[in-house]
């Protein structure tokens, strides 16, 4: 398993190892020494959520209030999506930087997404399936969206299928009607980077601080 930091710090691609033969393929998708080793604290499992899209279904961008956030480890065991992570941390450093890392059923990799960020995906096929390990449950009264076409994130969503066919983006009336970034901004309602990291430190054991 190779772990490699994205450029939204504190996400990590997971590439797993994959042992084939004649019966089909086997490999491990979530290892937890591995994981603490990078991420510096485990993943708590509290719930885990599993859609299936048509192609060109975007998902997102959510997050949720911190504390305690939703931290999610992501993958696609059918089909293909690009997963878009989002630097929704007012005060970081990389504040609206996006990343991206392509879960399919070929490389089968994996995606963590740790509190106060935001995640959203594009199907590249009918029937893509993303399952979702999320270290806190759903609370429809902390979960929050940026608008995912908003020119401000300037998201390169994908044009094309897997198949090569041509892609058009279809979202939820909920994400269609989120706000832009600078009015998520404006209104308050983005996660603070300082309090985003007292969190993180809380969960490998440091003190909070003040």
């Amino acid at each position: 398993m190779e772990l490699r930091e994205l450029a939204v710090p504190g996400a990590w691609e997971i590439t797993p190892r994959q042992f084939g033969d004649d019966r089909g393929v086997f490999l491990e998708w979530f290892k937890e020494k591995e994981f603490v080793d990078a991420v510096g604290h485990p993943l708590r499992l509290a719930q885990a959520n599993l859609s299936v899209s048509a192609a060109g279904v975007v998902r997102g961008v959510h997050y949720a209030d911190v504390p305690p956030g939703q931290a999610k480890y992501v993958t696609c065991p059918v089909g293909a999506v690009l997963d878009i992570v989002v630097d929704l941390r007012v005060g970081s450093p990389t504040f609206g930087t996006w990343d991206s890392v392509l879960l399919d059923d070929t490389d089968r990799r994996a995606i963590y997404l740790p509190e106060g960020v935001g995640h959203a995906f594009c199907s590249l096929q009918d029937g893509s399936t993303v399952t979702y390990l999320c270290s806190e449950g759903y609370a429809p009264e902390r979960e929050h969206g940026v608008h995912p076409l908003d020119p401000d994130l300037a998201i390169a969503w994908p044009t094309a299928a897997r198949d090569g066919s041509p892609l058009e983006p279809l979202l939820s009336p909920k994400d269609a009607a989120a706000p832009s970034l600078q009015e998520a901004l404006a209104a308050g309602a983005l996660p603070q980077a300082a309090e985003v990291e007292a969190y993180v430190r809380s969960l490998r054991g440091g003190s909070t601080g003040a």
